[in-house]
């Protein structure tokens, strides 16, 4: 990778010791949505969500199609995002959970490149030495809270108005995460809706799936709210802003799962005369990519092994339209539910999925439980059960849900929702056996055991770092 160029359109030249001075340096803005769908945004397809300012951000960037999460969950995704790592190895491989003492994130990566670091919004992420960001006010950091608190980009505002230093701000929003009261709902008229094709249709899911798209609007007028800043703080030109949608709804099939639906994040990237607008890309990146990627934009240098990750800017030059050769996921389920251990590799055509405990049920809490409180967030599903008797397409997705295979095969390309397990067709058996050897040894590269790490006690370690 050449460290030497940031500016390929400007040709712009670095200083003697490496790194531009920090007027060249350029600024980082990084958005996450909640809990959104990535085939739920019109940029991917999605046919009901209107997303203007999004719509917008896409246009005057690149779009990658192919960017993933390595775990469907939030504070496991972002856990990653941070440190470059994937899941088992930050320590963060489950929900509710913390990092390993000791790690560093992007604070520490880009602090001392002359950075300031801050995070506005939803947090969930811990310890605080392993993320120290600086605390920017202004969005609200409770994902269940019902309302939402309004936004008050104030906090923003002064931070990015700071002369002395380049800027990193990550904001994160809170929607479209339950319960889904933020925006209107009326605006999504239940008979018009056109519902994905791994979702049962039943009155309840027609109702709550209305409810969840006038989220993804409320959460992009956020969006819309957040670049005005920007473009009035005068440093839009010099930052790169990238926008990320997160892991999959709490729908089944979506979050908590690793089928496409799940790990698939929407991923736009732009700076304004540095990397071209409008484009689209099928290169393939993760999560734990984008630290690294960020420290050579600000001139710095990735050490080899640091990161699980690696650095895009060849794509975002547009030098390449390759990056990754596989993306990997993982799956705990406690806290959410009882025990269940999934592993994932995908190489862009073919997503390979290892159930640990194929004979136990898939049981995930919040979506098919009720805790005595009531709820938007999981009626639907009630609906599901009482209609799978009569209801083939109902029937299938439910058993899809609770009771699965110890190995799936799909050809993604052309099934993009992961409805036709190709495991036992003997055209496949070369790709399955081909996915299977590599999850092994990422496993292992990974240290990862298995099935062991989905333990009360594997969890209970965990959240001990906390502290």
């Amino acid at each position: 990778m050449n460290h030497c160029v940031l500016n390929w359109v400007a040709a712009l030249v670095l200083g003697t010791a490496g790194l531009v001075s920090a007027a060249q340096k350029p600024n980082f803005l990084l958005i996450l949505a909640d809990d959104c769908t990535f085939r739920d945004l019109p940029l991917y397809g999605g046919e009901n969500a209107r997303t203007p300012n999004i719509d917008q951000l896409a246009s005057e960037g690149l779009v990658f199609n192919r960017a993933y999460v390595s775990q469907a969950i939030c504070q496991p995704s972002r856990s990653a995002l941070y440190t470059g790592l994937y899941p088992w190895r930050n320590g963060a491989a489950y929900n509710h959970s913390a990092s390993k003492k000791g790690l560093q994130s992007m604070p520490h990566r880009l602090r001392p490149l002359g950075y300031r670091v801050g995070i506005a919004g939803k947090v969930h992420v811990t310890p605080k030495s392993v993320f120290p960001f600086e605390d920017v006010p202004g969005f609200d950091d409770n994902c269940v809270r019902n309302p939402t608190l309004p936004h008050d980009v104030d906090g923003i505002k002064a931070f990015m108005a700071k002369q002395d230093q380049p800027f990193c701000l990550v904001v994160c929003l809170t929607e479209p995460h339950v319960p889904w009261v933020m925006g209107d709902a009326s605006a999504y008229p239940v008979d018009q809706l056109k519902l994905p094709a791994n979702m049962a249709d039943t009155p309840l899911t027609r109702r709550d799936f209305a409810s969840y798209l006038a989220e993804i609007t409320y959460m992009d007028s956020q969006v819309g709210d957040i670049l005005k800043v920007l473009d009035d703080s005068g440093h839009a030109d010099n930052t790169v802003v990238m926008f990320s949608s997160e892991q999959g709804a709490q729908f089944p099939g979506c979050k908590w799962t690793l089928w496409d639906t799940g790990l698939h994040t929407a991923l736009i990237a732009r700076w304004p005369g540095r990397i071209a607008a409008g484009r689209r890309t099928d290169a393939m990146v993760q999560y734990v990519d984008v630290v690294p990627t960020f420290i050579e934009l600000a001139g710095g240098k990735v050490d080899d092994g640091a990161f699980d990750g690696s650095s895009f800017v060849d794509v975002l030059a547009g030098r390449t339209e390759e990056h990754r050769e596989f993306a990997y996921g993982i799956h705990n389920n406690i806290p959410e539910g009882m025990a269940y251990p999934s592993r994932t590799v995908f190489d862009g055509t073919y997503r390979y999925i290892r159930n640990l405990t194929p004979d136990e049920l898939y049981i995930q809490k919040y979506l098919m439980g009720y805790d005595g409180v009531a709820q938007l967030r999981n009626q639907y599903w009630a609906q599901w059960i009482f209609g799978a008797w009569e209801n083939e397409k109902t029937g299938l997705l439910v058993k899809r849900y609770m009771k699965r295979p110890a190995e799936e095969l799909y050809r993604t390309d052309l099934d993009p929702f992961e409805l036709n397990n190709l495991v036992g067709d003997p055209a496949y058996a070369g790709e399955l056996a081909r996915l299977s050897g590599v999850l092994d040894a990422w496993m292992q590269s990974q240290d990862d055991p298995g099935a062991a790490t989905d333990t009360m006690e594997a969890y209970r370690v965990s959240r001990a770092n906390a502290r």
